[in-house]
């Protein structure tokens, strides 16, 4: 055992994504719109990592005759991107924090969902489907700590969030086992599903800055124009960075006597 909107600032999926303050005022007053969207993964889709679950005999149970595999990159055949946070990097003014707890389950040894957007001050709810015990464990760079068992058919457990951040949520019994809670001081965000589609409601109008994170394929920014009583349209597209050519081997020129060839080594 930052501030309404966030800047990546990590490497790799396996190390804990911060989110860094920002103060990009809200441009416009005076009413509200919609932005919806889609995400798109362009490119082979990479193959997520194998679990190996023997170490737990009643999560390998679970899968017998199947390859569980970390579900890292969930990609829709025509391209649709899951599991992506959007979200209004801005100050805004305060709104109160949902009643309802935000849910992060523990289903089939995986945590569901991979990706969870909450506000500061709300509830998470942690809950427990499978026939093992697992222990619960937050990365928290903010105050959002916790460590705490939870039995096989033991009662859900609360966390109050505190500060906004990019929650990274482990379990010390499972080592597969990963969530990530994005911690909002506002309303406005959302994690695109298995078509890729998501939507923000109830946009302040004017000119707002939009992105879109992903564990592996980092951030991605975008400005739209929010109108009042209108729906806007924003399109994000991931694709693995090209690999550079590989250089040509170098060989070397012996320049001979006159009269004689010319040879390459």
């Amino acid at each position: 055992m930052k501030k309404a909107l966030f800047s990546f600032a990590a490497a790799a999926a396996a190390m804990l994504v911060t989110f860094a303050v920002t103060s990009t005022p809200v441009a416009g007053q005076g009413g509200t719109g919609t932005i919806v969207g889609h995400v798109k993964y362009m490119g082979p889709t990479p193959v997520n990592p194998l679990i190996r679950m023997g170490a737990d005999p009643r999560c390998n149970k679970l899968y017998v005759g199947k390859r569980p595999t970390a579900p890292t990159f969930i990609v829709g055949g025509d391209g649709a991107f899951a599991n992506v946070l959007v979200n209004l990097d801005g100050s805004f003014p305060n709104a109160p924090a949902p009643t309802a707890p935000a849910v992060l389950n523990q289903k089939d040894c995986q945590y569901v969902p991979r990706v969870l957007g909450a506000r500061i001050g709300q509830t998470l709810q942690v809950t427990n489907e499978d026939p093992t015990d697992h222990n619960v464990h937050s990365l928290s760079k903010a105050g959002n700590d916790f460590n705490r068992t939870q039995l096989v058919n033991g009662k859900p457990f609360d966390v109050t969030l505190k500060a906004s951040e990019l929650l990274r949520i482990t379990c010390d019994n499972h080592s597969w086992m990963t969530a990530y809670v994005a911690i909002m001081d506002n309303p406005y965000y959302a994690v695109s599903g298995t078509d890729g589609s998501f939507t923000i409601a109830n946009v302040p109008v004017g000119k707002q800055s939009v992105k879109a994170w992903h564990e592996v394929m980092g951030m991605q920014t975008q400005m739209v124009d929010v109108q009042a009583g209108k729906t806007t349209t924003v399109e994000f597209t991931f694709a693995p960075t090209p690999k550079p050519a590989a250089s040509a081997p170098i060989r070397e020129l012996t320049v001979p006597s006159q009269g004689a060839l010319i040879a390459l080594r």
